[in-house]
């Protein structure tokens, strides 16, 4: 069995074949899904989700760096609203992202660090969304680093001193589509990093491996990460898939 830590399954970019596609993920053993916020436009998309999916789907709630805005206080205070509604299994995703806008840096930092106290008052996991902006996350990291912080950095893409140091706060590594890429770089030294510390993702509709990098990603994809991992540290995808979703078991507690 295989588990997607990260797939945005109520994207727009299923509407027009979401029941065969996830009926693909299916068949190809994956299982168990977990689901990113981004934001309150896309919280019922989620919701219908989850309910056409209930044993299958997996809901995170929080607020995506990239949705941050002047408005920022009001997209948190949904985020809240909708934790004393409910349960979830993670905080996610939350964090830095320059890449897109560096204006929002402060308003970031404040989001983050705020959805990051949450998950510790819910007793829940991170996952974490960086992007160009590892040195502002692991500061902020620095000032909540407790023994109740935990979680995923997703689709981690940074150096080996970076795992270690991602790994240092608690977090599992969340490996998709990028390891596949021929300048993908993390396949170079992923296998010094002992399996313990890895989950599988494919943040679809993004981030497609290859052979269908650039086209639409979908979770069935999710065998061509496993397959590659195989390869890299010279064990069976059984074994990857194995220890992959006991991993992601430890981390959302189901």
């Amino acid at each position: 069995m295989l588990t997607d830590t990260h797939t945005h399954l109520y994207s727009d970019a299923f509407a027009s074949d979401r029941p065969k596609m996830m009926q693909r993920a299916f068949d190809a053993g994956i299982k168990r899904f977990f689901i990113p916020a981004i934001d309150s436009g896309y919280t019922e998309a989620m919701y219908a989700l989850e309910k056409e999916y209930p044993d299958r789907v997996f809901l995170m709630m929080g607020l995506h760096p990239t949705s941050v805005k002047e408005n920022f206080k009001e997209e948190l205070a949904h985020v809240e609203e909708q934790f004393k509604k409910r349960n979830f299994y993670a905080v996610g995703e939350i964090g830095i992202d320059l890449y897109w806008d560096t204006s929002t840096l402060e308003f970031q930092k404040q989001a983050f660090k705020w959805q990051i106290q949450l998950a510790k008052k819910y007793k829940l996991p991170i996952v974490i969304h960086c992007r160009d902006a590892f040195d502002e996350i692991f500061e902020v990291l620095e000032t909540e680093k407790s023994d109740d912080l935990f979680g995923i950095f997703h689709c981690f893409t940074g150096t080996f001193e970076q795992a270690e140091k991602a790994i240092s706060y608690n977090m599992k590594l969340g490996i998709g589509g990028v390891v596949t890429f021929k300048n993908g770089k993390i396949d170079k030294f992923l296998n010094e990093i002992p399996l313990k510390h890895i989950v599988l993702e494919t943040d679809s509709p993004y981030l497609a491996p290859a052979p269908f990098r650039g086209k639409r990603n979908e979770s069935s994809y999710l065998a061509f990460v496993c397959k590659k991992l195989s390869e890299i540290y010279g064990v069976s995808e059984e074994e990857i898939a194995q220890i992959t979703t006991q991993n992601s078991k430890a981390v959302f507690k189901i």
